[in-house]
């Protein structure tokens, strides 16, 4: 008799695992329909102008919508783990052309960069180029969209 009470905990627990899977395909395949829908999965590149824990947290957000990342930095900032968590990186300037902060202030550089590696989006983040309104300008002219802090 146990054998059979046994089998049968089994079979419902392989049911319930069952319908689970079941209800976790459907609930992804109608997150899936909605975000491919969604004007901001047009988007495939998000580049964030900044540094440390600010692109981080994007970076977070952007793999949660599927966006590719790409981080930018200054040579001092090679080991930073903001380069490390994106899918992309890239040095702004050249050695020793920019101090640490000048580094995130050269609109022009960050602009070049983004379109040679096919960015969509550029995040500020916080500070630096966040409220300068010609590099939101330049950006715009280079066809990228600039993402809002507000």
């Amino acid at each position: 008799m146990t054998d059979i009470n046994t089998d049968a905990g089994v079979s419902q627990a392989g049911v319930a695992v069952e319908e689970e899977e079941m209800h976790h395909a459907a609930r992804n395949s109608v997150h899936q329909r909605l975000r491919a829908n969604s004007s901001i999965m047009q988007l495939k590149k998000i580049l964030v102008a900044n540094r440390g824990e600010i692109p981080i947290r994007i970076f977070r957000t952007a793999h949660e919508l599927s966006l590719h990342t790409v981080a930018v930095y200054s040579y001092e900032d090679r080991l930073g783990m903001h380069r490390q968590k994106a899918d992309e990186a890239y040095v702004i300037g050249k050695r020793g052309q920019y101090t640490p902060v000048a580094a995130y202030l050269a609109g022009d550089e960050i602009v070049k960069i983004a379109k040679q590696h096919d960015v969509n989006m550029i995040h500020p983040g916080y500070g630096f180029l966040s409220e300068n309104a010609e590099f939101a300008r330049k950006v715009e002219a280079a066809g990228i969209i600039v993402s809002s802090i507000n």
